[in-house]
């Protein structure tokens, strides 16, 4: 049987030939110019030189063979393919069905009508595969390795001026006659025109495509590779799935936490069955109340914290509970380690929270008010934020927003624009054994005047109802008696959390 390079290098005369067919790759060498976009056309040319010879290194490989179809922003990932020349060897077809019906009739109907959706991505890539399988598998090369590519997008247009967004996916072989394995992103593109958009999309899914055959032994590679010569402030990926036989073994919560380490993107989100979930699956169109924390480990006084301020929440607005979503939301500063992230700790977390029912979120997100904003993408409706009086005091303290040309004043006018409110859990000083509340935190004297106009208009609300008992109770007290092999600690965690600390020795837990 030919090896895989055997079955390259026996194709080479076909490829030459192939590429006489299509149109050359363009010529990318720069003259020494005045002209003072020098820098930009040769950073585009760059990103183009990488596509373009990505492309060009799937074409010259003859067992890899697939079809690329895609909705919504123009064929801008088969483009790349035919500029490099020697497509043939690569794409079996390429397409895009744009009007609905013709959609429809192909993939079928989106019961919701979204076609810009992960339903309609599976549906794709279902349909693609399939056919390419059925139509090639017994006369290509039997060293052929089968693959499909989709995406659907709503990018920039005269109709769309925000929220461009889209699905990208590739199915593969990874290996001939393989069953196949699955890759799906969920990106957002930042780009401020529509071509430009396009050509970012267009060197993503060439990234996707190579990397899912070069790099699938590496995840954390490909991953890295997906964003090769593009920025954040072009593209965000929010969300990475893999699936299939070949990625069985793949942590998925762990490559989307990487997507946040990496910078790719600023939150992630992941639903009490531990299942990664894009943010508009479950943020649209809800009321937000959102809780943040260590949780190393979750304690009675976190869940009585969002008990209370969940019923505040319902109390002033009274909205439908359906359409409300509790989050438990960690930044990354409180997982990193050093400079890495100890995974076990992460999952473990993200465990703990999910099988009390909670939908945890995972961000990059320091300051409340690039939270907010945040949740503004998804939603305008009522919003929630409960937190603790140490909270409250980083909130006021100015050297917070040094970055900000307005200092504290722009903070605040981002943070409590469109119905905002903060919700304050009261604690214990532990120097004076004073109750510390709303009523009595202290904050600059420069600035009491700011926080009392706050608390008279309900911006900042503190809580009622709370149980007295619990507010001795801190997680990193938790944690210390926990690895001291100390047995008082079960009393201020749920029973539930308790159990499973102990029989998965986690957070240094040991019987010895």
């Amino acid at each position: 049987m030919r090896t895989e390079s055997d079955c390259a290098s026996g194709r080479q005369g076909t490829i030459l030939r192939t590429r006489e067919m299509h149109h050359p790759a363009p010529a990318l060498d720069f003259k020494d110019t005045d002209d003072p976009t020098e820098g930009i056309a040769m950073d585009q040319a760059q990103d183009t030189r990488s596509a373009v010879h990505k492309a060009l290194t799937l074409n010259l490989d003859a067992c890899k063979y697939g079809t690329i179809a895609e909705i919504g922003a123009g064929q801008e990932v088969a483009r790349f393919f035919f500029r490099a020349g020697g497509a043939a060897g690569t794409i079996a077809k390429s397409m895009s069905a744009y009007d609905m019906q013709f959609s429809d009739a192909i993939y079928g109907t989106e019961e919701n009508r979204r076609y810009v959706s992960l339903g309609r991505l599976m549906k794709m890539l279902d349909y693609e595969f399939s056919l390419t399988v059925e139509r090639l598998a017994e006369i290509r090369s039997k060293n052929s390795t089968f693959f499909a590519f989709a995406d659907t997008v709503a990018a920039l247009s005269y109709s769309r001026k925000s929220n461009c967004h889209g699905w990208l996916g590739v199915r593969l072989q990874l290996y001939p006659g393989a069953p196949p394995s699955d890759i799906i992103l969920h990106v957002n593109m930042l780009d401020h025109e529509t071509e430009q958009q396009q050509e970012a999309l267009g060197i993503l899914g060439v990234n996707l495509i190579y990397g899912a055959f070069y790099h699938y032994r590496d995840p954390k590679q490909l991953i890295e590779s997906l964003m090769d010569n593009l920025v954040s402030s072009r593209i965000d990926i929010d969300l990475i799935k893999f699936s299939g036989p070949y990625f069985e073994e793949i942590e998925n919560r762990l490559m989307n936490l990487y997507l946040v380490h990496m910078g790719f993107t600023q939150a992630v989100m992941f639903l009490p069955s531990g299942e990664v979930v894009q943010a508009s699956e479950v943020l649209y169109k809800k009321h937000v109340l959102v809780i943040r924390g260590s949780f190393r480990p979750v304690t009675k006084v976190n869940i009585d914290m969002i008990n209370c301020g969940s019923r505040q929440f319902l109390g002033a607005n009274k909205p439908d509970t359906k359409q409300v979503m509790t989050l438990v939301e960690i930044t990354m500063a409180q997982l990193m380690l050093g400079h890495d992230i100890d995974d076990q700790d992460f999952l473990a977390r993200v465990d703990l929270l999910g099988s009390l029912g909670y939908t945890v979120m995972i961000s990059n997100y320091l300051q409340y008010y690039k939270l907010q904003a945040y949740f503004r993408r998804y939603t305008n409706r009522n919003m929630g934020i409960v937190l603790g009086v140490p909270n409250v005091k980083d909130i006021f303290n100015e050297k917070y927003y040094d970055d900000l040309e307005g200092g504290i004043l722009e903070c605040f006018g981002k943070l409590f624009s469109g119905k905002v409110t903060l919700y304050v859990y009261p604690m214990y000083d532990r120097n004076t054994s004073e109750l510390e509340t709303i009523q009595n935190l202290r904050v600059d004297h420069h600035l009491r005047l700011l926080y009392r106009y706050l608390v008279e208009n309900h911006f900042i609300v503190g809580m009622e109802g709370f149980d007295k008992e619990l507010l001795s109770i801190f997680s990193r007290d938790v944690l210390r008696k926990i690895k001291e092999g100390r047995t008082d600690w079960k009393e201020q965690v749920p029973e539930l959390v308790a159990n499973q600390i102990v029989e998965r020795r986690l957070f240094g837990y040991d019987t010895e």
